[in-house]
């Protein structure tokens, strides 16, 4: 029996995976982006309305740029113009906050550039699973530190949430964390990417050890700059949704039950890739 559902876990992931790279390469060209700044040096490059590629946060130091992310391949020169109108220094690091194409599709042409792509090791075999071009040629397991010209960007794996390879970036001397998807202000509604690592149970345990950083400012991995309480008030609802699905799961509800008040509560897609993962969310919260 448990050996059934362990197949028909990975079954449905491995469905949900491969539409989830399906989605993110086959999506309409982005709205322009535009480039604000946060605090000294530090500067985000982000979708200025509507839906697009994830935030890039640029930390500009007097011996490069450290960036974090790089969005979709072909946000590549948008990026690097937005970029030239705030320093002419080389971009030095791309720190990846996980594998998906709208945060990390830019690496293949960032490593052409001699920049150095860094990941957690769970994103990179994300990558080299699905094929995606970009390989970071330096891993970590748990936590580690990119020092250049005299400033220091910490990228540490908390656990699992968005995918099983999530990364947050803390800049200590700004006080300002980049959380990649594991928080968002914009769409509404999360992925979780269970095909990859993703996990429901497991987010909000993530949620918790990341709001122990000492930290003001929170780079969400798309919409609005935001902070702690904005974070915490994301937690809370995912808590709140997660526990509402299980309950109903454990009352016997069926998909379609389900999928309905993802969809009416808590502002789901009606179809498309939002509802393709109840079936693995049913599999991990029964």
């Amino acid at each position: 029996m448990r050996r059934t559902l362990l197949i028909r876990t990975f079954a449905v992931a491995a469905a949900l995976g491969g539409a989830w790279l399906t989605y993110t390469q086959n999506q309409p060209t982005p709205p322009p982006i535009g480039i604000q700044k946060l605090k000294d040096d530090l500067y985000v490059i982000g979708v200025t309305k509507g839906v697009g590629a994830g935030n890039v946060a640029v930390y500009v130091t007097d011996e490069g740029v450290i960036l974090v992310d790089d969005m979709f391949d072909r946000n590549h020169d948008e990026i690097l113009e937005k970029l030239r109108s705030v320093t002419d220094k080389p971009i030095k690091y791309v720190l990846n906050t996980h594998q998906h194409d709208d945060h990390s599709g830019g690496n293949a042409k960032m490593l052409a550039m001699n920049a150095e792509v860094i990941s957690h090791r769970n994103a990179r075999a994300n990558m080299a699973l699905l094929k995606q071009p970009g390989l970071a040629r330096v891993t970590f397991a748990d936590e580690m530190s990119v020092y250049l010209g005299g400033k220091e960007v910490r990228a540490r794996h908390y656990g699992h949430g968005h995918t099983g390879g999530d990364a947050v970036m803390y800049f200590p001397a700004a006080k300002v964390i980049h959380t990649g998807d594991l928080f968002l202000t914009f769409p509404p509604q999360p992925f979780i990417d269970y095909a990859n690592g993703g996990s429901a149970l497991e987010w909000t345990k993530t949620l918790d050890a990341v709001l122990k950083i000492d930290f003001d400012v929170a780079i969400p991995g798309h919409g609005p700059i935001s902070d702690r309480a904005g974070i915490l008030k994301f937690r809370n609802e995912f808590e709140a949704m997660r526990d509402r699905i299980q309950g109903m799961i454990r009352a016997g509800a069926g998909k379609d039950e389900i999928s309905k008040a993802l969809v009416g509560d808590y502002h789901w897609g009606a179809g498309g890739l939002a509802i393709q993962q109840v079936d693995a969310m049913i599999s991990e919260l029964k």
